[in-house]
């Protein structure tokens, strides 16, 4: 196939036609053989476009004018929508966008003959983002405080004042913070200088609840006086708020929250539902942004298992706060839970305490060591395995212990469709068979799509 640089013919500005979204959001279009990746784009589109960047294989490309719109561009429901990064797709009809996302987990698994059925989507598109992290900054001369998302490929702040995806409430909040903030002399982080008190606003949000957890990031090791009026204020002049506390991060970082967080004002969690059991969340507790969804996917994995077993041994790897297996334990003869984070297995053993459940083990271990203990002392001991990992999916040795452990079913849940076709693959090169792939939309407005796959474990390993 000829590259962008062999193909000389290949001018600055074309007119394409988009066929589909990239599992990035962009839009792709084909010309003499080559890939481009359009911003901004929507299948359907017929664009002018600019040529940004040439690659080996594929070119990136601007739009310069819209010759004529897809049937399924709308109105974006956010007026920032184009200078934020948060929401790529808000400007697609959501019907279109689940379609969309569909494809995008097809292609993923091309050639590899699985079933993707059609993406279950969100109760809710707007409102539903219950954990919120701004950055924070400050204008130049006046020093007022900046907090919102970054720009797209970029580390500057567009300063939010209403955000649909997220509760109304959260406006409001970080609204008041901006202004005591200002009020205290508290200033924004400075990245470039490394200088400012206020890196982060975190705010975990309860649908169950109403509730409100607000987290302050400092640059700091130790919490200003002026930060602990500001949590005070938080607390006593706002309503539903559950606490208030005050991470330290003052390391040059990606990583938003530091390892220590201290609680200034009332509670360190908030309270969450699924399947009818309430979770504690904490500040940096692993919890699905999105309540409504989470419960969707999780009464869908708890009915298949009823569905096809009376009173199984499951076991629920990668754990976090034991989610899965707490609204698993009904259903089950016995669940085992392993988290390597120290904290959320606490908070596990207080959320298992609190809902009076009394058949769940529950194991502070990597996921990896787990597995070639238990393997090692009880052999192929659970009918089922649920697997949540991070993104970048699971490790090759924890596939092979998974395939040792697992009498019949491994429930593969996923964030990333590609790292999902990467371990799918694996699996059914060693005996494997994938029954079907659920998608869940838990993340509208944007690319990402979470994945339910349900994996048959046909042959023995040794």
């Amino acid at each position: 196939m000829r590259t962008i640089e062999d193909n000389t013919t290949l001018p600055s500005e074309l007119t394409l036609e988009i066929e589909k979204l990239s599992n990035l959001g962009f839009g792709i279009a084909r010309k003499d053989r080559c890939i481009i990746f359009v911003e901004d784009s929507c299948p359907g589109d017929i664009l002018k476009v600019k040529v940004t960047k040439r690659h080996k294989n594929y070119a990136n490309a601007v739009i310069s004018e819209i010759i004529k719109p897809s049937s399924h561009r709308c109105e974006p429901i956010c007026a920032m929508q184009k200078v934020c990064g948060a929401c790529q797709l808000q400007f697609i009809e959501y019907g279109f966008q689940l379609e969309q996302k569909k494809e995008i987990v097809l292609d993923a698994f091309h050639g590899m003959g699985i079933e993707v059925k059609n993406v279950i989507p969100s109760p809710k598109i707007t409102g539903y983002r219950m954990k919120i992290q701004y950055p924070v900054s400050e204008t130049k001369n006046s020093k007022r405080i900046l907090a919102g998302y970054y720009k797209t490929n970029s580390h500057e702040i567009v300063n939010i004042k209403h955000c649909p995806i997220q509760p109304q409430y959260c406006d409001e909040i970080v609204e008041f913070i901006r202004g005591e903030a200002q009020a205290l002399k508290i200033g924004g982080y400075r990245e470039k200088e490394h200088t400012g008190d206020l890196k982060h606003i975190v705010i975990r949000a309860s649908e169950y609840s109403g509730k409100y957890l607000v987290i302050l990031v400092v640059n700091s090791s130790k919490i200003p006086d002026k930060i602990k009026k500001l949590a005070s204020k938080i607390y006593t002049e706002l309503e539903n708020i559950a606490g208030v506390g005050v991470n330290f991060n003052s390391k040059k970082t990606n990583l938003i929250l530091g390892k220590t967080t201290v609680i200034n004002e009332g509670d360190s969690y908030i309270e969450e539902k699924l399947c009818d059991k309430v979770f504690k969340i904490g500040a940096d507790t692993f919890f699905q942004i999105n309540p409504l969804s989470a419960n969707n996917m999780f009464e869908y994995v708890k009915k298949y298992i009823s569905d096809h077993y009376k009173s199984p041994v499951i076991l629920d790897a990668y754990a976090g706060i034991a989610a899965f297996g707490i609204s698993l334990s009904d259903i089950a003869k016995k669940v085992v839970c392993v988290e390597e984070i120290t904290s959320s297995v606490k908070l596990a053993a207080s959320i298992i305490k609190e809902n009076n459940i009394d058949n769940i083990e529950l194991h502070n271990s990597d996921a990896a060591e787990f597995f070639e203990t238990e393997f090692r002392n009880n052999g192929k001991s659970f009918d089922i395995i649920v697997v949540d990992p991070p993104r970048k999916g699971c490790t090759i040795e924890s596939l092979d212990y998974a395939l040792k452990l697992t009498k019949d079913k491994i429930i593969y849940v996923s964030c990333n469709p590609s790292t999902l076709a990467r371990d799918l693959k694996y699996l059914t090169e060693n005996g494997c068979v994938v029954e079907y792939v659920q998608p869940f939309d838990m993340f509208p407005h944007t690319y990402h799509i979470e994945c339910v796959a349900i994996i048959n474990v046909k042959k023995e390993m040794t």
